[in-house]
């Protein structure tokens, strides 16, 4: 037989194949033991997909896909339960495609190399092959790269999911090749569209008061899949009995925040808090810092931004600032947790509602830059020491105004070196201490100015 027509007949007998996992077992549409309610109610259509309507719409980038038949490879991007497994199997369904599904967690080289070699032979015999990688971003960078000849020749449409950000968890050279496609998380309006399809599929209404219905929807926080093992486990545990938010409680386990102390959550969520603080809104600035303690983010992490804050946004504006963030970091090393978090709201609060200004900041900035670019300059003679009889034939120390003894206690002598122009970086804005700053450094500018013209005649004169 030729290569390419056993080629050909190998693809087609391995399409006709029943999908399995990794462990050999069969993954069939329809299962023939019990379901779990969210699998029964897993979408069969495009337009059944709940809560991603941006994307899937008509004029959405996977709605146009889908619509004009060309897939191209994609990374899905969200929150835990919003549909990422489901679209990437229905999007293959429109396509024609053969769906591989696997999890990065699971899955080893020799996994990929079967795979890739499968969606080989049925290219050949004319079908193409989408692969789905779920939590793609746990492929080391060698792992990921061993997905870029397959996926430039066309050998698979790879699409894989991730609740992380792909910018720093994908390589780059997989990521150019790749369409980034944000999905949301679901909305109360989206959760209660799932909640209507449960209850149609249990036949009866879900066995809870309204106040309940809205506890179980925000205790889902967003997640589709979550909602509706909640909602299997009321049917099956409420006994015919109406359950209020208390009695619901008892009977589910609440959702943790979806939040990872060392991925992209913990970072949004400390520069939500920034960001708040900066703009002066204290009640947004309490709920972010809540958001991180009740999540489980150390405490000490969350002081250290405060301190930060208090330099970088406050600075001179309210120089009790930063003593506020300092005692926080003190008092909950002292108290630790949970009376310690008091002292750390209480610097919130402090930092939120304090005058702000970056002054200082960008004094630090601007000076370290002409400190680049000075070089070595040499202080100006008259404000060296003079220690040694050479040093004091050579000017060291000549001339020198000792500050104290004038009138206003600042002599308006040049302390910059003699070949550079004297440099302006601190410039205090109109705002809490910093008024009075601003009236100092005029009053210091006028001395300067009047030390000048009474020097100037003199060295004229020489």
């Amino acid at each position: 037989m030729p290569l390419l027509t056993a080629a050909a007949s190998a693809a087609e007998t391995y399409a006709n194949w029943p999908m399995t996992d990794l462990f050999g077992e069969t993954q069939e549409t329809e299962a023939s033991g019990p379901r779990p309610l969210a699998d029964r109610l897993r979408p069969r259509a495009i337009e059944e997909v709940v809560g991603q309507d941006h994307l899937l719409g008509a004029d959405g980038a996977l709605g146009k896909m889908v619509a004009l038949g060309k897939i191209t490879s994609l990374v899905l991007w969200g929150p835990p339960g919003t549909g990422k497994t489901t679209i990437a199997r229905l999007v293959a369904s429109h396509a024609d495609l053969a769906f591989e599904q696997i999890s990065a967690i699971f899955t080893g080289v020799a996994d990929l190399k079967k795979i890739f070699e499968a969606a080989k032979l049925r290219r050949m015999n004319g079908r193409g092959t989408l692969l789905f990688v779920d939590e793609i971003h746990r492929f080391n960078r060698s792992q990921q790269d061993g997905f870029l000849p397959y996926v430039e020749n066309g050998t698979i449409i790879l699409i894989g999911a991730t609740t992380e950000n792909p910018s720093f968890e994908i390589n780059s050279a997989l990521l150019s090749r790749m369409q980034v496609l944000v999905l949301e998380r679901h909305t109360d309006a989206s959760l209660e569209e799932l909640t209507l399809r449960a209850e149609e599929e249990m036949g009866s209404a879900l066995p809870v008061d309204g106040d309940a219905r809205l506890s179980l929807k925000a205790m889902a926080d967003g997640d589709g899949r979550f909602l509706l093992n909640c909602i299997e486990t009321l049917y099956d545990l409420a006994a015919g009995e109406t359950l209020t938010v208390k009695g619901m409680a008892k009977l589910l386990q609440k959702r943790a925040p979806s939040y990872d102390k060392d991925r992209d959550g913990h970072y949004n969520l400390i520069s939500a808090l920034h960001k708040s603080l900066r703009g002066s809104d204290v009640d947004a600035a309490l709920y972010w810092a809540e958001r991180m303690l009740t999540a489980g983010e150390d405490p000490l992490f969350l002081v250290r931004r405060l301190v930060r804050f208090a330099s970088e946004d406050i600075g001179m504006a309210d120089p009790e600032a930063i003593h506020q963030a300092l005692a926080a970091k003190n008092t909950y090393e002292f108290l630790g947790s949970p009376e310690g978090e008091l002292q750390i709201i209480q610097a919130v609060i402090y930092l939120a509602t304090a005058p702000k200004s970056n002054a200082a900041y960008m004094a630090e900035k601007a000076a370290k830059s002409a400190a680049k670019k000075s070089g070595s300059l040499t202080p100006p003679a008259h404000i060296l020491n003079a220690p040694t009889d050479m040093m004091k034939n050579l000017g060291y120390g000549k001339g020198y105004a000792y500050d104290h003894d004038t009138a206003s206690g600042m002599s308006g002598q040049n302390y910059f070196p003699e070949d550079m122009k004297r440099g302006e970086y601190y410039r205090p804005v109109e705002r809490g201490f910093e008024r009075d700053m601003q009236k100092r450094m005029a009053y210091f500018d006028r001395i300067r100015a009047d030390y000048a013209a009474k020097e100037k005649p003199e060295a004229e004169n020489d």
